[in-house]
C-alpha cells in the first residue's frame, strides 16, 4: 500500500501537489477494455516515480488512482481491507486535489469516479470498466506494484487474463528497501524507536519482507512472462533518461521529453535512520535475498539495484 490509514498532513498536503491526474486524457465514450501493460514491485522502488514519467505521456494511459489493487484484492485476502480504504479514499483525494489547483473536476472523470467505487466491485467486468476512458490510441496501463507478490495462482491467473501483457518488474536493494518502508510505517505510526534493542526489534519484523522476497517472486513472474522488463532502482538515479529510452522501446511507444524526469516522488524526509547496528543485522537476514538476485539476473544487475 502506498498511502495507508496513519498518513500524516505533510504526506496529503505532498499528494495533493503532484500531478491532478496520472493521465490528463480522458475519453467519457471509451468501452471497457483490458490494460496492454503492467507495473509491479517492490514498495518504495520507483513505481511512483514511472507512473508520473508515463502519465505524461500521449500514449499510455493510467487510472486517475493509480493502482488498481485487482488480481491482489482476488489472491491475497489479507490485503482486502486496506484496499477498501483505498477506494473509499481515493475519489475524495482526488476531488480534493482539483480543488487544491483551483482546476475545475470533468463532470465526466467526477462521474467515473463515482461509478468505478459504486456497487459491485473486483469482477472481471469491472477491470475492464476501470480502463474504459483510456483514448483509443494509448495503451491502458495497470501501476499496481503489490502484484509483485501474487501468489502462484495469482500471476496465473493474470497470466490467463493478459497473456499478452508488457510488464515492467521495478527492483530496488532488499536492505535500502526495507529501511525505506521502515521510515515510512514508523513516521505514519508516529513512532520512533529509543534503544537498539527497538531497533533491532523494528528491522526483524516480517512485515518489511513482504514487498522483498525477490527469490520466490522473480522466476514466479519470468515464467510467464519471460520478456518482462526487470529496471533496477539505482539505474533511475544514475540514468534516468536511459531508463525512460528503455521502457518506451520496451513498450512500443515514441520518444517523449519529461518533465521532472530527476525528482524523486514520495521521498521519505530526513531523519530516523537505524542505527548501523541494526543495518547490520538487517543485511545479513536479507542476503539470501541479493543472492537470488544476482544468480537469476545476474551480478551487475544486482549491484544496480542502489
Amino acid at each position: 500500500m502506498t498511502f495507508g490509514e496513519h498518513a500524516t498532513t505533510a504526506e496529503t498536503v505532498t499528494r495533493l501537489r503532484t500531478v491532478l491526474a496520472i493521465s490528463p486524457a480522458f475519453d467519457p465514450e471509451g468501452r471497457p477494455r483490458k490494460p496492454g501493460a503492467l507495473c509491479i514491485g517492490a514498495q518504495k522502488a520507483g513505481t511512483s516515480w514511472l507512473a508520473q514519467m508515463l502519465g505524461q505521456h500521449p500514449q499510455i494511459w493510467i487510472p486517475p488512482f493509480k493502482e488498481v489493487q485487482y488480481f491482489n484484492h482476488l489472491h491475497i485476502p489479507e490485503h482486502r481491507r486496506w484496499i477498501g480504504w483505498h477506494y473509499r479514499n481515493k475519489p475524495q483525494e482526488i476531488r480534493d486535489r482539483h480543488v487544491f489547483r483551483e482546476v475545475p473536476l470533468d463532470p465526466a472523470l467526477d462521474a467515473y469516479l463515482t461509478a468505478i467505487t459504486a456497487g459491485k466491485m473486483f469482477h472481471n467486468q469491472w477491470y475492464k470498466r476501470v480502463f474504459a476512458p483510456a483514448p483509443a490510441h494509448a495503451i491502458p496501463m495497470d501501476f499496481t506494484p503489490e502484484y509483485s507478490g501474487l501468489p502462484e495462482a495469482g500471476v496465473d491467473a493474470v497470466h490467463a487474463l493478459l497473456p499478452k501483457a508488457r510488464v515492467i518488474y521495478l527492483l530496488r536493494h532488499p536492505v535500502d528497501r526495507a529501511i525505506s518502508q521502515l521510515r515510512m510505517n514508523l513516521r505514519r505510526e508516529k513512532r520512533a524507536p529509543a534503544t537498539l534493542e527497538d531497533w533491532l526489534a523494528e528491522v526483524a519484523n516480517p512485515v518489511l519482507d513482504e514487498r522483498g522476497d525477490y527469490a520466490a517472486y522473480l522466476p514466479r513472474w519470468l515464467a510467464r512472462y519471460p520478456d518482462m522488463l526487470v529496471i533496477p532502482f539505482g539505474r533511475i538515479a544514475r540514468e534516468p533518461h536511459l531508463v525512460m529510452d528503455e521502457v518506451e522501446a520496451y513498450l512500443g511507444i515514441g520518444p517523449m521529453a519529461y518533465g521532472n524526469l530527476d525528482q524523486k516522488v514520495f521521498a521519505n524526509a530526513p531523519g530516523l535512520m537505524p542505527p548501523p547496528e541494526a543495518v547490520a543485522a538487517l543485511e545479513a537476514r536479507l542476503a539470501p535475498q541479493v543472492d537470488a538476485v544476482r544468480a537469476i539476473m545476474g551480478r551487475d544487475f544486482a549491484d544496480r539495484m542502489r
